[in-house]
């Protein structure tokens, strides 16, 4: 039975358009709907990306009064992270490395904390 998701991350990303590639290829994600700006498509307005029944929304930098967007690099460091629950960790984890993902520690067994 599929997942229904409770709880969406929504994500900006100085480079929107890199980080949908990125994260399609680094991370298995998929494209479920990408809104570019139709003067310049550098712009995403509005991404959805889907991952096993999954999904996380991102878009570009948007500075408007009503919500304060920051990115990690407006805010100071770090401001989201995502935890994915995978079959495989150590493929996951060569997956992303070899697409370039920053990685800050092995594969690990986790005793709940």
């Amino acid at each position: 039975m599929p997942v229904r998701p409770a709880i969406i991350p929504c994500l900006r990303y100085e480079n929107a358009s890199a980080a949908i590639d990125f994260l399609v290829r680094a991370f298995g994600f998929e494209r479920h709907a990408v809104y570019a700006d139709p003067a310049d498509p550098s712009i995403i307005h509005h991404a959805q990306l889907v991952w096993q029944n999954q999904m996380i929304m991102l878009g570009s930098p948007r500075h408007d009064p009503k919500y304060h967007w920051r990115l990690a690099r407006e805010a100071g460091g770090v401001t989201t992270a995502l935890y994915l629950v995978v079959d495989d960790p150590d493929a996951h984890h060569a997956r992303a490395a070899a697409e370039g993902a920053e990685i800050v520690g092995p594969p690990h067994d986790n005793d709940g904390y």
